[in-house]
């Protein structure tokens, strides 16, 4: 009979830790979750009297003796339903928030974010003062490392020109000197053909007139020797002659 008459009771007007509560207890709570993290501070909105669940327990003493209890029993089980109540409102106010309290959180929250925003705009703008000083100094030091470039590549240029117009004049000149050896070579074979010709005309001249003397000397010679043999002959026939008219 005790928990016929518990049961309705706690099931209207009590609220378990993990269950249903009544309209009554239900209002001005919203559920949250425990955010770690934030600057927040601790707002208690509801004084600690006002926490309490109130409700006429003398008339539920009369009324638990009206349906059978006597009066300690029914003390008994209005000061436990008092004591739940009390538990019960206690763990609804550790894992509830009231909407004032999610309120003031929130306008903390808001706070806090506009504190990190404006943060972010300042970092933001020393990130992006920091970036357009480090832009400008990469463009002057590549503009210096371009004017190097052109200022080396015009240099390399002058030298590859002033050592391409050296090796022309040097070649220039080396073929000038060796067209001129070539000239001064064909001039000297030249003259020395002709100096060769000549002592060739002079020599074939020589041997021509040495020839000519050598026939003139053998012809004259031939005649020499005719002669001689006629003479010798005359001479043998005039001994010969002069033998046999000595015979006879």
């Amino acid at each position: 009979m005790w928990g016929r008459w518990v049961r309705p009771l706690l099931r209207s007007e009590v609220l378990s830790p993990f269950g249903r509560f009544s309209p009554a207890l239900r209002r001005d709570f919203t559920t949250t979750t425990t955010k770690e993290g934030y600057d927040m501070r601790r707002v208690d909105i509801t004084p600690l009297e006002q926490r309490k669940l109130t409700f006429d327990t003398h008339a539920l003493v009369l009324d638990l003796e009206a349906h059978g209890f006597d009066k300690a029993q029914a003390e008994t089980i209005v000061s436990a339903l008092t004591t739940l109540s009390n538990v019960s409102l206690d763990t609804i106010y550790k894992e509830m928030v009231t909407q004032a309290q999610q309120e003031i959180t929130v306008q903390q929250l808001m706070a806090h974010l506009d504190s990190i925003r404006k943060d972010m705009v300042i970092l933001e703008k020393s990130e992006f003062a920091n970036l357009r000083a480090e832009n400008q100094k990469m463009k002057i030091e590549l503009e210096q490392v371009k004017q190097q470039l052109i200022n080396e590549t015009s240099r390399i240029r002058a030298d590859n020109k002033l050592d391409i117009n050296l090796e022309r004049s040097r070649v220039t000149d080396m073929f000038t000197d060796q067209e001129k050896k070539l000239m001064e070579a064909t001039t000297e074979f030249t003259r020395n053909d002709t100096k060769t010709r000549g002592i060739i005309s002079e020599t074939g001249n020589k041997i021509d007139t040495e020839i000519a003397s050598l026939k003139t000397l053998m012809e004259s010679n031939k005649l020499e020797t005719i002669r001689y043999l006629a003479a010798s002959v005359f001479t043998c026939l005039a001994i010969a002659l002069g033998f046999y008219r000595l015979w006879k």
